[in-house]
């Protein structure tokens, strides 16, 4: 995985959403899960975790989750599926998003033939300090691009 770390910024060239197959993270009721790539350590992330998921054909979660102070955004870049939380099921695709709150009971599944792809935002419920036109702060320079 190639990086880029700078004063104010890292970027990573995580590869295509194909091959997230070749990442994987320890989980304590799973073990090892494949198609997962979480951001955080990737890129120094220090307000939010970020991850992205691929689930194959016929996969799904197996268990219910909540969080204990994080609310996520999920965001679906491919792919067909459904979504539960508590006890409600949203059929997703790609440009579906999805905000649950840490007491949201959630679990997902592809019921389909071809991948499921999606991005994970967590962040702390009421973290964010107003919007984010009002956060932004113009820079007196003009941009140039080398």
């Amino acid at each position: 995985m190639k990086t880029i770390q700078g004063i104010h910024f890292s970027a990573a060239e995580v590869g295509p959403w194909r091959d997230l197959g070749q990442h994987s993270h320890p989980h304590p009721k799973l073990g090892e899960v494949r198609g997962k790539l979480f951001l955080r350590k990737v890129l120094g992330l220090t307000s939010m975790e970020a991850s992205l998921g691929r689930m194959g054909p016929g996969a799904g979660l197996p268990f219910l989750h909540r969080h204990r102070e994080h609310e996520e955004l999920y965001i679906f870049v491919g792919g067909k599926g459904q979504f539960q939380v508590d006890d409600q099921v949203i059929d997703v695709a790609e440009g579906t998003v999805i905000r649950v709150s840490p007491e949201g009971a959630r679990t997902w599944r592809n019921n389909s033939t071809e991948d499921l792809y999606y991005i994970c935002i967590q962040a702390a419920v009421g973290s964010v300090k107003g919007d984010a036109t009002s956060d932004g702060i113009g820079v007196d320079r003009p941009v140039e691009w080398p």
